[in-house]
Order: C-alpha cells, then structure tokens, then sequence
C-alpha cells in the first residue's frame, strides 16, 4: 500500500527512519487494531497510533466522557462532557489524521462477544481495568492467533508486555499466554479502582504512549518485542525494569494436556 499526497510530509520524520521507511510506514497504513477502552491507558495509545497512520483504528467502549477523566484521558475535553468516550475518540482521530479510519464499538467486551470482536483486527491492544475483561481479550487472541499489546495501570506504577501464544519460539516451545504470567486473578477486594486509590495522570501518559510504541513494533518488526518479557515502571523511583516470564505447561490455553488431548 503506497503512500499519497501529504502522508509523505505528514510522515516525513518515520520515512526517514531505516527501521521504518517507506516499507513500515506502508505495513502501518495497510494495518488495523483494535483498541479496547479509550480510558487512560487507551487515550494516549489512541492518539499516538493515529498520528503513526495505522490505517484502521477500532475503539471499543461503553463509559462516557466525565469531568474527573480529564485529569490524564487528554484526548477529551469539557465540550465531549457526557459523550460516548468511543464516540468522542473517534471525533479526535479524524481531527488528528483524515487518513485513518475508524471504527466505534459502544459496547462493553466479555468472554462471549470477544472473539468476534478481535477477528477482525490484524493487532489487539488492551488497556482496560479489570482481570475479567484481561483474561477475556487475551483467550481470545489466542484462539484467533492475534497479537496483544496489554498494560496495567496501578497508583504509582505500571506494566507492558505483549502476547504471541499462537506461535512458537525457535526451540520449539509455544511462547507464553496471560494465563502463564497470571494464572488466577486477585482475590475480589484486593485491587482498589483508580477512583478509590487514585492514578497519576501523567504515568497513564507515558504507559499509553509504551503501548503505542510497542504495538508500532508489532507492526514494523522493529526492534525485539516484550514477548515473555514485562515492563514495570515505577513512577516513584523513574525505574524501569524487564521481568522475564516463561511458558507454564500447566496453562490451559496451549500447555501439555491440551496438546495431548488435542
């Protein structure tokens, strides 16, 4: 997919890059991604992928637009008050890039709509909130053997990786699922939501903006992925630091007893 008009100029700065060039930018112009939750994880990752010029933005979101998002979800402001958030999302991208297109799901996503939802997509992204809809999104992508960028938010801190159980490592060994770096949630109470224990705006920027940017490297294949890899930043100290995590055979996805049973 060739480039026209001003995508060339809008895009000079990635052009110019050997890990991109013509040929990435191109593969960002023919992809789409899903992005589930446009709250403050989502926002940042909305704007950046629209800016990069991925061809077809999807945005799946029940919430609407309150005053007490505006503090970190900066691609919202008072005049999108009460609105859809993916609604108003949407609005931003086709402000930001008339190149991009869009897709609105004002829905909320769940073990049985998830699947549907993400085969359509060539990348999945999720941001949202809560270990029911991670678990979810993530069975899903495996089992339509999609690409998932997901990142967790927390008061002071944050997590990034990306999940490829769909395929295997040169060793033979499939890489590992969400259920392998989570094998249970929390225990109900243990998690506090943002609007209990706070969040700072500022590091839903910066973990929204590590989503983009990995989900830019799915896309281009630059770069080494966080595959079996977590990135944990932590806002008090400004450390980052890479936890590896491995493929449990007992997972349920794709460990040893399904594939003896298979």
């Amino acid at each position: 997919m060739s480039l026209h008009g001003d995508e060339i100029e809008r895009y000079a700065r990635h052009l110019v890059l050997p890990e991109i060039g013509g040929p990435g930018q191109a593969k960002l112009k023919s992809t789409s991604v899903l992005v589930i939750g446009a709250g403050g994880l989502g926002a940042p990752l909305i704007q950046y992928l629209a800016a990069a010029g991925v061809g077809m933005i999807g945005i799946v979101d029940a919430d609407h637009v309150s005053l007490s998002n505006l503090q970190r979800q900066t691609i919202f402001s008072s005049a999108d008050l009460g609105a859809n958030k993916a609604v108003a999302a949407a609005g931003f991208i086709k402000r930001l890039n008339p190149h991009v297109a869009v897709e609105e799901h004002v829905t909320r996503i769940d073990s049985h709509n998830a699947r549907a939802m993400v085969a359509f997509y060539d990348v999945v992204a999720d941001g949202t909130d809560n270990f029911e809809t991670r678990y979810a999104v993530a069975d899903a992508c495996f089992h339509e053997k999609k690409p998932l960028v997901t990142a967790a938010l927390g008061r002071f801190d944050g997590s990034l990786t990306t999940l490829r159980p769909h395929e295997k490592r040169p060793d033979g060994r499939p890489n590992p699922t969400y259920r392998c770096l989570f094998p249970n949630p929390p225990p109900p109470g243990t998690v506090a939501p943002c609007a209990e224990a706070g969040v700072l705006g500022a590091l839903a920027g910066v973990m929204g903006s590590l989503m983009a940017l990995e989900v830019i490297r799915a896309i281009t294949g630059f770069g080494e992925p966080l595959v079996g890899k977590l990135l944990l930043v932590d806002a008090m100290t400004m450390r980052f630091d890479t936890m590896r995590y491995d493929w449990d055979a007992a997972n349920p996805l794709n460990g040893t007893a399904i594939a003896r049973s298979a």
